[in-house]
């Protein structure tokens, strides 16, 4: 049916009407003969009989020109209540009170609910006409004016007559309470003016102040002034500076980002690079992040207070907290190569975890998974990482991470640039592990200084180890099974769900592919080194020295391998423990491990690390000596570790900033142990490890110092190899030497005979006659 009102009487000039969806204005209309003349956004004219236009289906009035709308609504969506600020929609509320009462004689506009003074004699609808009511009522505003005229001029009440009563009537009984607003508080947002010369010169400084230092508002605006005088002349107008401000801000928004970020964002948006990922599955993007500990926890050494490092991998798709390493330093390649290596191996139970946190993951039972890894496992997410969200870290940007990816078959992606939508869920993690738990716990320091405690450093009870076991407990109890709040799937928006629940759905959805990486993997995941073996010594590696059983049948031989690094053999090294390297067999593709020539055939060795051997060096150049063999640089590397150092003015001697370097070489040891492989076996004793409590510490345990013990432990090392080479020299061991004593009683004519020693010794007679019997007989 075509719209009611399309009549010739509407069709006057300048009335829009929409027609098969576009935008037409009359011109000219001749009723008389029937005729209408159109025009249209391009300024073509149609000629249109007024028969055929009436009747046309898709013919409709625009909203735009339409005089029976308010002009709030004009071209836009009606008006409501909702558009209008508290304060406005305060005054459309009094004015739908005076409106009922002039109406009804009370104010609510039901008698039922009347004051105890209604109705007023001048608004008693029985004795009184409307009109007579509507005077009265504008004699009440006036006089309320007069006595308040601030709030009589916010409301406009010294200006409301008869007419005015009637407007509002009529808008009320046709929109509702909206009806009785004023279209100025709605009027259209038109914005601000531009032109097209000002346009231009708006782009060309936004162009301009991205290459140049960072730019105030003040100086675009003189460089936009600059650019429309040269270019265009003096004949254009520019705004004033609050709106070339405001127009700045709606089009380039706020400026207070940093000048290589803006250009980064900039270049982002104007080529397109990225797009949205939409995540489904577990393990289809894992976000990666390392953050300072915000709890002070002592170091396994000194059993002082330090910061450790936390990284963190996250399933974006089921929140799952799938890896966490506690560092004392700062992340390197080989801790996110672990980091990944973990979140695909399952996670072990522990001798104090219950029944409860065992593996209950429908669809592949436990007892499945604990046959493939050789353990019970707890009840963790595991799997192979498909693309792997990092920051711009140099530790994620190396050689050797490219060459993890390739192994474990993920993709190690970097955020984008002002883009946090890529790594928002492990920083959301970070935050909520740090309300949910380490701000209870002893040590804590606050999100800033400000917020810090008295003393957080001699709060600190918890070593090293424990705050691992702690978080580790946490994450596979608490953290698992907490309920999300807003991070529900797509699938089920207003569902109760936690990390627990979505890994399990997924299985169900999906299945789930059980695969358990080799030991082996962890060779795989070390940084490689290729060199030549030497025919006698070995493999030259960091300044130090290799050589093992394994290296017998490769002696002088090249590896003829192709390529860059041209027959050479490959070595897998562990930089948290120089003492060994790692060797894979080209026939047999096996493992083994490769000795440092230095290391004692059995006994502990202090840990150490590259930057102890490169010192070592210096300090070997400095005293002008050349040793041929690492043996020779072993009594060095012990005074630079601590070997030599006097015992009793150890503790005294070191720093603080010295004794976490030495606690940070031995916990990166530590953990190169742990990691390695149960087959590895590189005969070594481990320093026992007895709890002990520091001194001002309530309770705290750590591992005791025992500088003495690893003093005498690497003197004992090294006269055991002298030893050792000593007799494996001369196969006829000689009997030692006389005694000096010895010797001077043998030639002293001074000496005693021995009689003498044995006549002085008898001083008891009964005694001296015994012996003579026994003589006698």
């Amino acid at each position: 049916m075509p719209d009611a009102a399309a009549t010739t009487w509407d069709l006057a000039p300048g009335v829009e009407l929409i027609v098969d969806g576009q935008q037409w204005r009359v011109d000219s209309c001749l009723p008389h003969l029937g005729h209408v003349t159109l025009i249209g956004d391009e300024g073509a004219p149609w000629k249109v009989s007024l028969s055929e236009l009436i009747h046309r289906p898709d013919c409709r009035r625009s909203t735009r020109t339409r005089k029976d709308l308010p002009a709030a609504s004009r071209g836009r969506q009606p008006k409501a209540m909702a558009d209008l600020l508290p304060v406005q929609q305060e005054h459309v509320i009094r004015r739908l009170d005076h409106i009922r009462e002039v109406e009804t004689g009370y104010r609510s506009g039901d008698p039922q609910a009347a004051l105890p003074h209604e109705p007023l004699p001048q608004y008693d609808p029985g004795a009184t006409t409307l009109t007579q009511r509507r005077l009265a009522k504008v004699a009440e505003l006036r006089r309320a004016a007069a006595v308040d005229p601030v709030l009589a001029k916010s409301l406009a009440l010294h200006k409301v007559s008869l007419r005015t009563l009637v407007r509002w009537d009529v808008g009320r009984r046709k929109l509702g309470p909206i009806g009785l607003s004023d279209d100025r508080w709605l009027r259209e947002a038109t914005g601000h003016r531009i032109t097209p010369e000002l346009r231009e010169a708006l782009f060309a400084v936004r162009d301009e102040s991205l290459r140049r230092a960072k730019l105030t508002a003040r100086a675009r605006e003189r460089l936009i002034h600059q650019y429309v005088r040269e270019t265009f002349g003096d004949g254009v107008e520019i705004p004033s500076y609050d709106v070339l401000r405001t127009v700045w801000r709606e089009w380039f928004g706020s400026s207070g980002a940093r000048q290589r970020y803006a250009r980064s964002a900039a270049l982002a948006q104007k080529y397109g690079t990225g797009r949205h990922v939409v995540v489904h599955r577990p393990g289809q993007v894992v976000a990666l992040d390392t953050t300072v500990l915000p709890v002070k926890v002592l170091e396994d050494v000194f059993g002082d207070p330090v910061s450790v490092h936390l990284t963190l991998a996250l399933d974006v798709y089921t929140h799952s907290i799938v890896a966490f390493r506690l560092t004392l330093v700062s992340d390197s390649s080989i801790d996110v190569a672990m980091v990944l290596r973990d979140m695909m191996m399952p996670l072990p139970m522990r001798p104090d975890w219950g029944e409860d946190m065992e593996w209950a993951y429908p669809g592949v039972p436990g007892m499945v998974v604990a046959d493939f890894a050789g353990y019970d496992v707890a009840g963790l997410p595991f799997f192979a990482p498909e693309t792997v969200t990092t920051d711009h870290g140099s530790v994620y940007r190396n050689h050797h991470l490219v060459e993890v990816q390739r192994v474990i078959g993920a993709n190690i992606k970097p955020s984008r640039v002002l883009r946090p939508t890529d790594k928002k869920t492990v920083e959301r993690a970070f935050g909520a592990i740090q309300s949910l738990l380490f701000s209870l716990l002893l040590g804590y320091q606050g999100v800033d200084t400000a917020d810090r405690g008295v003393d957080p450093e001699a709060d600190a009870c918890l070593t090293v180890a424990e705050m691992e076991h702690v978080i580790a407990t946490w994450v596979v109890r608490v953290w698992q099974n907490r309920r999300f709040d807003s991070y529900a799937p797509s699938w089920d928006p207003g569902g109760d769900h936690s990390p627990n629940s979505l890994f399990a759905a997924s299985m169900a959805q999906g299945g789930f592919a059980l695969q358990i990486p080799s030991p082996e993997l962890y060779y795989q995941l070390l940084p490689t080194h290729r060199v030549m073996i030497h025919g006698k010594r070995g493999v030259k590696i960091k300044n130090l020295w290799y050589n093992g059983e394994a290296l017998e049948p490769y002696r002088g031989e090249l590896s003829r391998r192709g390529g860059k690094a041209k027959n050479r053999y490959v070595f897998h090294r562990d930089p948290r423990d120089p003492c060994f390297v790692f060797f894979q067999d080209p026939r047999t593709h096996d493992w083994h491990p490769l000795r440092w020539v230095g290391l004692p055939e059995e006994g502990h060795f202090p840990a150490f690390s590259d930057a102890h051997v490169r010192q070592a060096m210096r300090e070997l150049r400095k005293r002008g000596l050349a040793p041929r063999s690492d043996r020779e640089l072993l009594p060095v590397l012990l005074e630079l570790i601590g070997g030599k150092i006097p015992v009793d003015q150890w503790p005294t001697q070191l720093t603080k900033k010295q004794r976490t370097e030495r606690a940070r070489v031995v916990a990166q040891a530590t953990v190169a142990a742990a990691d390695r492989p149960a087959n590895a076996a590189t005969h070594m004793t481990p320093l026992p490890v007895v709890p002990v409590a520091r001194a001002g510490s309530k309770g705290a345990k750590v591992v005791p110092l025992r500088w003495r013990e690893r003093a005498q432990q690497g003197q004992d090392s090294v006269n055991s190899e002298r030893r050792r080479r000593r007799e494996a020299s001369s196969p006829d061991h000689p009997l030692p030497p006389q005694d000096l004593s010895e010797r001077l009683r043998a030639s002293s004519l001074l000496t005693l005979s021995d009689d003498d020693f044995k006549d002085e010794e008898v001083a008891d007679p009964t005694a001296a006659s015994e012996a003579e019997e026994e003589r006698c007989e």
